[in-house]
């Protein structure tokens, strides 16, 4: 993937960084997958089947899963995966493309790449598309040099902004969780006040509307890709009456759960 261009990179609207509830499995499907899945192992403790080999897997493990491959996962639910998913395609023919599988050890430029990523998308940022395609560029570069056990460069960045979708992250790293407001502010190092209108000003969205986005979005993967029902989901995601599950879910996506499984 080094020659190809950046333009060749085609975006899917499957990726997210997210905690995986402790029930979560990713169930082997008869059909492989249809595109590429970079997909990397925060933190916690599991298990990934890629075509019948096994991996165990914990914090800097990465996959580039392709085209054409058969895949499954589980998880210790005391030690809960934190991971982060970038489904893409490439229009172009590539030669040079990252081993299936590694064990990064220098892992903050990296992260800070796919955090990068995630972010961009979670307000109507600016030519979010033409970078996401640059960022998962300088990934597939970083893991052919980690390939070459050649150095990566390190950068700074804004302490503020860092500390606010650091906390946007959270949210959706756990979705399930009745965050108060209070609690994200101390995280951030902020009062309350100042926290609130600075998380609306970068991320676009009140923190309450942003909390519920984040795990109707989450519904949505659940009952798409990962094999729970409508009951299981709204369990997963903390909600205590499937009913009122049920109504969010439709004011928020225009189907009721049942409809989108």
């Amino acid at each position: 993937m080094l020659k190809a261009s950046p333009e060749s990179f085609y975006l899917l609207p499957y990726f997210a960084k997210t905690v995986c509830e402790p029930g979560w499995k990713w169930q082997k499907r008869e059909k492989p997958l249809q595109n590429y899945d970079l997909f990397y192992v925060w933190s916690g403790e599991g298990e990934v089947i890629l075509n019948g080999a096994s991996y165990e897997v914990g914090k800097g493990s990465c996959f580039l899963f392709r085209p054409g491959d058969h895949t499954s996962a589980t998880h210790n639910p005391q030690k809960p995966l934190v991971l982060t998913y970038i489904h893409f395609d490439v229009t172009e023919p590539v030669e040079q493309i990252p081993v299936p599988y590694r064990q990064l050890t220098d892992t903050i430029e990296f992260e800070n790449l796919l955090s990068r990523y995630i972010r961009l998308f979670l307000v109507e940022t600016f030519a979010a598309e033409a970078e996401a395609r640059l960022i998962l560029k300088q990934l597939m570069i970083h893991l052919l040099r980690d390939d070459r056990n050649e150095p990566v460069e390190r950068k700074a960045s804004n302490q503020l902004t860092e500390s606010i979708h650091e906390v946007a992250n959270y949210i959706r790293q756990h979705p399930g969780i009745q965050h108060r407001v209070d609690d994200l502010a101390a995280r951030a190092g902020l009062s309350s006040r100042y926290f609130s209108i600075k998380f609306k000003e970068l991320i676009g969205t009140s923190v309450q509307t942003y909390m519920i986005r984040t795990r109707i979005e989450r519904a949505q993967h659940l009952l798409l890709h990962a094999g729970m029902n409508v009951t299981e989901v709204a369990d997963a995601l903390g909600y205590r009456d499937i009913f009122f599950f049920s109504r969010q879910f439709k004011q928020y996506t225009g189907k009721s759960p049942s409809e989108l499984r």
